[in-house]
């Protein structure tokens, strides 16, 4: 290796370490993970410990929060900075989850046994999670704006993974106050679907099962990338119309969220695609009627599973084209056994079987024989 190569690579290692060392151990030096996807989380190494740093746990947030996981053995009294805002012991054998879309990762990683609380189990529709439930083994713990504490505490478990729409939660705040660490996964603030998928590397670091996340993942993104390849052979281009009216207004994904980015990768024409910013696109009836009025197709009408139940809600909807060829489908009404919707749950941990459904959808001849995973046609 030549002088200049060597001063290069050693260059890239300082770099990584200062930025992973910031409010670390005195004179600790971490060594940053690789992340392909998401921006929301990194992860450094070091000696005695690791430390996740969720960067966006909420859009705007103005906090950055560090959580420490002790390597086996090692001590939490041995570190000498007091700003991580959790420790965590090495091996986690209970842990309470908020959001549906992380017991996915819980059960490719094999560590669903370590579920212990979950607020609203009738959300939950995996097999394999709703055994526990049925075994009792899942405690139910209310809602997640309002965990019932109470219980939560009486588990006691290893760790607590959160999710927020802000930084004030007094649930949060009081199980912390008991000395049960909570952390926050911001999956859902990812812009694209893959983003989202890669943070299966964050439960991978909880359960020291990095090796074993990268390789699911790693998986899953050649299963997309192929699924994305296998569009761009399509003749023809659809244009799409997505969301559904609340009272006046129709909200429907931006062009840079990660909704559109299924539809872009599927080879279809979202009408919005030019679109960006944070959260849906708030819109008036005339405007979307007057751009969307002979798309071809419709996608994800809201919570809406059938061609009357929209015309219920407002004969409006009769006007597109798309509503009188039948050309609308959405994921509402693929459900699991206690009413629980499953794109909701699998859906951001398996990016490519959605982009799989909505290939289907947009160009069927290029997969004649495959069976859709969440989107059905409305009736």
């Amino acid at each position: 290796m030549t002088l200049y190569r060597i001063l290069v690579l050693l260059l890239l290692l300082s770099s990584c370490r200062n930025e992973a060392s910031k409010s670390l151990e005195k004179g600790a030096e971490g060594i940053a993970s690789t992340l392909k996807y998401a921006e929301g989380f990194s992860v450094a190494y070091f000696k005695n410990y690791k430390v996740i740093t969720v960067s966006r746990p909420w859009p705007d947030a103005k906090k950055k929060y560090q959580y420490v996981i002790l390597n086996e053995g090692y001590i939490a009294e041995k570190l000498s900075n007091e700003s991580f805002d959790a420790v965590i012991e090495s091996n986690v054998n209970d842990i309470v989850v908020t959001s549906t879309t992380h017991i996915p990762h819980l059960e490719l990683l094999e560590a669903e046994e370590t579920l212990v609380g979950f607020p609203g189990t009738d959300y939950i529709s995996s097999d394999k999670t709703r055994a526990l439930i049925s075994n009792g083994q899942v405690r139910e713990l209310g809602k997640n704006e309002s965990i019932n504490t109470e219980v939560l505490l009486d588990i006691n478990p290893d760790v607590v993974v959160g999710f927020g729409v802000e930084s004030v939660n007094k649930a949060f705040e009081t199980i912390k106050k008991a000395g049960i660490p909570v952390i926050y996964n911001g999956d859902w603030v990812e812009s694209s679907p893959l983003a989202k998928a890669e943070w299966i590397k964050f439960f991978g670091v909880l359960f020291n099962k990095e090796k074993k996340a990268d390789s699911i993942f790693n998986r899953i993104e050649k299963n997309y990338l192929e699924a994305k390849d296998l569009a761009k052979e399509a003749k023809y281009r659809p244009t799409v119309l997505s969301g559904a009216m609340h009272k006046d207004v129709w909200y429907l994904p931006n062009g840079a969220s990660p909704e559109a980015q299924f539809i872009k990768d599927a080879n279809a024409n979202y009408l919005w695609a030019d679109t960006n910013g944070n959260g849906s696109l708030a819109l008036s009836f005339e405007i979307v009627y007057d751009k969307a009025k002979t798309a071809d197709l419709w996608l994800s009408p809201s919570y809406y599973t059938s061609l009357n139940q929209l015309k219920e809600a407002s004969s409006l909807y009769t006007n597109f084209e798309a509503y009188k060829e039948q050309a609308v489908f959405s994921f509402s009404g693929t459900i699991g056994k206690t009413g629980g919707v499953l794109y909701y749950e699998i859906g951001t941990a398996r990016p490519d079987l959605v982009l799989k459904d909505i290939i289907k959808v947009c160009h069927p001849e290029l997969l004649e024989d495959y069976q859709t995973s969440f989107f059905k046609q409305l009736k």
